[in-house]
């Protein structure tokens, strides 16, 4: 597989090359009117988004998709790269891009408006472009509790019947990374120790896998993306079961809000088309796209006065903690460290 999707990335550089040769060759004017990104994001979520930006602005969207390795392809491609903007799920793939040298300042004067300055890096070369909650799925039937807080996962009381994916996952890794963020190394070491002790099972599957697990009995809560379980309510028959059988609780640090993630973006370093990449970041946090990041994808919006989505707003008012995205990025190999020290996923 690493194999067919580094042919299928070469192929389509190389046709991201030839598509910009044959419109310099039409004149300049033409060639603004594209824009290549290189996208961890799944197509079907961000093909709505790419078809409303050209329906509005007649800017084509050419798109690379992959589930790993686009940083390094970028590198690898240097100054020839055809990557105009990388779009991410994870603020440690934002961070990743920065170190890996791929990125460009973002100057923008729309984007610095709208977008909160703990949701933009310190220093411009990433910037969210909507945000999702890390979450608790409890089942109805057998947690009776309204209200939770991160810290309380580590409580002798939940022993055999917390689960979740594995602990090295990104949207976990960002959770403990923020933990970190606000008590330290030692005590988040301490917090999943007794988080792993309370584990009904070892971490396996994804988000949409602890709701089936509550449902099936394995356990009473888990922790999931604020997403998931709205696409589940909403649009997968076949697991609107395993919603049905659960509640979302947006739980919260002791001295903070609700841990959220970003889908962000960047502008690469040797972005050929810089004026229309820069164009589709901006509409990114407009209006048009942050409905549809909302009503569509069921994410917050960056954007203040966006509605939420009325499934998600069932969740409750959403507190986001105000821990800076970078600063917890930062700590993503710590966490990184503490899981494998602990033997989180053993």
């Amino acid at each position: 597989m690493p194999c067919l999707r580094a042919r299928a990335l070469t192929s389509m550089a190389a046709l991201f090359a030839v598509a910009g040769a044959s419109l310099v060759m039409g004149g300049h004017a033409l060639a603004a009117e594209e824009v290549n990104v290189y996208s961890y994001r799944e197509a079907k979520l961000i093909a709505p988004l790419f078809a409303a930006f050209t329906k509005e602005t007649g800017i084509k969207v050419n798109v690379i998709s992959a589930s790993s390795g686009l940083e390094q392809r970028i590198k690898t491609e240097g100054a020839n790269s055809p990557a105009d903007v990388l779009l991410t799920v994870d603020i440690a793939r934002l961070q990743d891009a920065v170190k890996a040298g791929i990125t460009a300042p973002l100057k923008s004067e729309t984007i610095d408006k709208i977008v909160p300055a703990q949701y933009r890096d310190p220093n411009g070369h990433w910037t969210g472009i909507s945000m999702r909650a890390r979450v608790l799925y409890v089942s109805k039937d057998r947690v009776k509790q309204d209200a939770f807080t991160y810290e309380e996962l580590a409580d002798p009381k939940w022993k055999g019947k917390i689960c979740l994916r594995s602990g090295q996952h990104p949207y976990n890794n960002a959770l403990f990374a923020a933990y970190v963020v606000h008590h330290g190394e030692a005590e988040a070491e301490k917090w999943l120790t007794g988080l792993k002790a309370n584990l009904a099972q070892k971490p396996s599957g994804g988000d949409r896998e602890v709701a089936r697990d509550i449902l099936a009995g394995k356990c009473d809560i888990g922790l999931g993306n604020s997403y998931y379980w709205a696409l589940m309510h909403d649009k997968d028959a076949d697991k609107k079961a395993w919603a049905d059988a659960t509640k979302v609780i947006l739980p919260t640090f002791k001295d903070g809000g609700t841990h959220v993630n970003l889908s962000g973006v960047v502008l690469a370093k040797h972005a050929p088309n810089k004026a229309t990449a820069i164009k589709l970041i901006e509409w990114l946090v407009g209006d048009t796209a942050q409905h549809l990041y909302a009503d569509t994808n069921y994410e917050y919006p960056v954007k203040a006065g966006i509605t939420v989505n009325a499934t998600i707003a069932g969740y409750g008012t959403l507190k986001a903690d105000t821990a800076p995205l970078a600063k917890i990025a930062d700590q993503k190999k710590t966490a990184a460290n503490l899981v494998d020290k602990v033997g989180f996923d053993n």
